[in-house]
This record gives structure tokens, C-alpha cells and sequence, in this order.
């Protein structure tokens, strides 16, 4: 059975892919729907989260706690929400389809609900049961990773955009039919590198109810025993400072910087100077050749000219 051959699934995982498994095809989807919009979000960064999905498709882990950590949960998440919504909509998973709520509250402006919207409540509840199931240890991570999961699915929805078709004589819009569609999901993951650099720093703390994340307190305030205030709902969070992503290391799931294409004169994090963390660079002429000047001739023939190009790549050392 195709749920039992997929590897890195916990027995929670396997027992709602047994349940529907037409859905897992969309889930599979949605994660690397994630993995390329964090390749692509983090394409000029030390850390370019090239080996996160490595292993396997539903293994997006990141051994240290931090802010990349909680990109790659959350992204990883939304794509999950964004991918199974947009399967039912395509009428993909038997279990879903349109969102019909919206017609039954008719609007007050001159339009009317119609079309097929994003069953988005339906992407979320699945996303979570499945993405969820997977945080089987009740400690401070698995918090993190919860509330993370959390931002990326909400996100999807918060993002949303309602789209119009208008009727009438000549092109007039006497009446708009509207609907409720997903955004581009490179919106999606400019959002979450916005939250991302905004990301803050939480500590556990056990009460009554057990285990819970409080944002962490500099030592002045805790000196002056400052209130205790738990994260927004929205922020993206993480336990742990990232290292600095320079060297290669198998502890921290880190690639290094050695051999990573950086750019010479900028000044971004994609520079010679921050990409290869003040080890110098490498500098290398390339000539090629390549086609150019094309030419349609009628009918039917393409000429083309051959250009060589010359050009300096620089690597990290």
C-alpha cells in the first residue's frame, strides 16, 4: 500500500494517509511547493536550506531551533495548506471541494457569490492533523514547531483574495460574480521572510498547565521580575541563535559556504565579503558559446548565429 512505503511518516501520519490517501499526493505537492520558495527566499543567504528536504519529501528537519528552523516549519506548513485547498478545488480529493459557505450570506454590494472558492478551512484542518502529528514529544521544540506549523497554515488564509467576474451588455458590470482564490505562493513566502526577520526568541516555562513558550526576558528584566507575555499568534518564533552557517557541520545540518557562487561587488548577503565569511574567494574566466540573433525564415527555419561570451565567476574559498 502506498502508505506504508513512504518513509519518515510517524504511525499517526500513515493512519490519515490510509483514511485518504488521495490527499498525500497534494501533500507531496505542498512540500515542494515549501522546499522551492525557501531555496528561493534563502537563495543568496549563508544558509540556502538546500539540505532540509533532502532525505525524503515529509522530513523538512532542522536540528537547531532557530529562526531558520521556524521559516522551514512554517513555509513547509503553508505549502501543505496551499496544495491540499488547491486539490479540492480541482476536485482531486474526494472528501473536498468548493467552499459554498459564502452563498449563503448574500453580500450587500452589487455582487453575488458564485464560482468555485478555496475550501481553505478544509486544507488547513488536514494540514494540521498531518503536519501535527508528527510533534510527538511535549517539550519546548515541539511547542515551537507547533506554533510555527500554526503561522504558516493561518497564513494561507489571512492571504486570500477575493476575485470578480463582472456580467452585463457591452462589457458593462451590472452584476459581479466574486469568488475566494490562493494568492501566488511566492506572496506567501515573501510574507513569512518578512516574519522571519522578525522573528522572536522564546524560553520554555513550566506552570500549572504545564509546558508553555514565553518570550525570553533580558537580564534586567528579569532582574525586575517583568511580566511574562507569550508570543502573537502570527509571529514566527525560535529558541536557539543560529550559527553563523560558515562551515560545514553535520551536528547543526549545515553545508558551509565553500564553493557557493557569491557576488563580487554587491553588498547584500549574497557579497563575496558575508558569503564566504571573510575567507576570500575564488575567481575563474568561463568562455562559452551559445546561440544568438535568431532569425525565423518563412517557412519553416530558425538561423541563428553563434556568440561567444566571456565572463569572471566568483566562488567562495
Amino acid at each position: 500500500m502506498l502508505c506504508g512505503r513512504i518513509p519518515g511518516l510517524t504511525m499517526g501520519q500513515r493512519q490519515l494517509c490510509s483514511e485518504m490517501p488521495d490527499a498525500l499526493i497534494a501533500l507531496g505537492e505542498g512540500q515542494q511547493l515549501g522546499a522551492h520558495e525557501c531555496q528561493h527566499q534563502f537563495r543568496g543567504h549563508r544558509w540556502n536550506c538546500s539540505e532540509v528536504w533532502q532525505r525524503n519529501v515529509f522530513s523538512h528537519v532542522v536540528p537547531i531551533a532557530s529562526r531558520e528552523a521556524a521559516y522551514t516549519y512554517a513555509i513547509a506548513s503553508a505549502g501543505a495548506a496551499y496544495a491540499v485547498t488547491a486539490a479540492c478545488a480541482r476536485g482531486n480529493i474526494s472528501l473536498c471541494g468548493c467552499d459554498v459557505r459564502h452563498k449563503t450570506s448574500p453580500p450587500p454590494e452589487p455582487w453575488k457569490w458564485g464560482g468555485c472558492s478555496a475550501d481553505v478551512e478544509f486544507g488547513m484542518r488536514y494540514t494540521r492533523k498531518f503536519m501535527d502529528a508528527r510533534e510527538l514529544e511535549r517539550d519546548s521544540r515541539t511547542l515551537m514547531n507547533l506554533h510555527n506549523n500554526r503561522v504558516g497554515r493561518t497564513l494561507v488564509k489571512k492571504l486570500l483574495r477575493t476575485d470578480c467576474k463582472c456580467h452585463g451588455v457591452s462589457g458593462s458590470c451590472v452584476m459581479k460574480t466574486c469568488w475566494k482564490s490562493l494568492p501566488p505562493f511566492r506572496l506567501i513566502g515573501e510574507k513569512l521572510m518578512q516574519k522571519y526577520q522578525k522573528a522572536k526568541t522564546v524560553q520554555a516555562l513550566r506552570g500549572k498547565r504545564g509546558l508553555r513558550l514565553v518570550l525570553s526576558r533580558k537580564k534586567h528584566q528579569m532582574a525586575q521580575k517583568a511580566s511574562l507575555m507569550a508570543p502573537k499568534r502570527m509571529e514566527l518564533i525560535y529558541l536557539e541563535a543560529s550559527p553563523n552557517y560558515c562551515e560545514r557541520s553535520i551536528q547543526t545540518g549545515t553545508l558551509g559556504t565553500r564553493g557557493r557562487i557569491c557576488n563580487r561587488t554587491g553588498h547584500g548577503p549574497q557579497s563575496c565579503d558575508l558569503l564566504c565569511c571573510g575567507r576570500g574567494h575564488n575567481t575563474q574566466h568561463i568562455q562559452r558559446s551559445q546561440q544568438c540573433r535568431c532569425q525565423f525564415h518563412w517557412c519553416c527555419q530558425v538561423e541563428c548565429e553563434v556568440c561567444d561570451e566571456s565572463y569572471e565567476e566568483f566562488t567562495c574559498k
